[in-house]
């Protein structure tokens, strides 16, 4: 099977017409569907609080940005949910206050009853939402530390929101150090009409870009404030990322650098 981008409907469509989420296994790992063979999601059924997907993974490169010690401290936010694994890897794993937007109740439903998603508490907020909609809301505005972006829809031909007032609204709840990043699918046209639009609200000099992984899942980060660590300062950041939390962040490095 292919890996796919997380899924959100787009806004303004009745409840009805969004697509249905089916659930397959492959041995030790479940993967989330939203009625075609694209996986939106997955977990690994021993450790459920992993990642285990190559971009999402992937989508975590703004820890490069922070100081290590700081992380349990800052706010995450992800819309579109998916199989819920960025949501439970910020709350559980690094502590974080942690909110998710998602439009489907079936994937919620799917990622509380099968993918072990924790119920909502003081940390923990998900929201049944249109996520262009919700990311304009006042209470968002510089408070999110971490906002990760993966709105795509059963088909994940393109995203559903990738316009660059999108992308300027994701700018305005990040905070000073904040950084956005983005799974980018699909066709190439597509792929560098996202990159452009993410450009036109953050600026050239604050995009970075990993290479494709084989399945063609492009992940795009951009900064609140452009900053450009030396090389030796992102080496020093991704061996603590990867010895706190197990991610292989020393191997970012060789796939990931600004656009220009």
């Amino acid at each position: 099977m292919k890996a796919g981008a997380n899924a959100l409907a787009r806004s303004r469509k009745p409840v009805q017409e969004l697509p249905d989420v089916t659930l397959s296994e492959d041995g030790e790992v479940r993967f989330l569907h939203l009625g075609t063979e694209w996986i939106q999601g997955s977990m690994i059924i021993a450790d459920p609080f992993a990642i285990e997907l190559d971009y999402v993974q992937r989508m975590m490169a703004w820890l490069l940005f922070v100081e290590p010690d700081s992380v349990s401290k800052r706010k995450a936010m992800q819309l579109g949910l998916g199989s819920a694994a960025l949501t439970k890897f910020h709350f559980k794993k690094l502590r974080m206050h942690t909110t998710a937007v998602e439009i489907n109740p079936q994937v919620l439903a799917a990622c509380q009853g099968w993918f072990k998603l924790p119920p909502d508490g003081p940390r923990l907020r998900v929201l049944l939402a249109d996520a262009g909609q919700e990311i304009r809301q006042a209470q968002h505005t510089g408070t999110i530390d971490a906002l990760q972006v993966d709105l795509y829809d059963h088909e994940a031909a393109a995203p559903v929101l990738d316009s660059p007032d999108f992308y300027a609204d994701c700018r305005s709840v990040l905070t000073d150090d904040g950084t956005m990043t983005v799974n980018l699918f699909g066709r190439d046209a597509s792929y560098e009409r996202s990159v452009q639009s993410i450009c036109a609200a953050f600026g050239e000099d604050a995009v970075w870009a990993f290479k494709p992984t084989r399945e063609g899942n492009t992940i795009v980060l951009a900064q609140r404030t452009a900053d450009r660590p030396t090389r030796m300062q992102l080496l020093a950041r991704a061996e603590e990322i990867q010895s706190r939390w197990e991610l292989p962040a020393v191997k970012w490095l060789r796939i990931f650098k600004p656009i220009q």
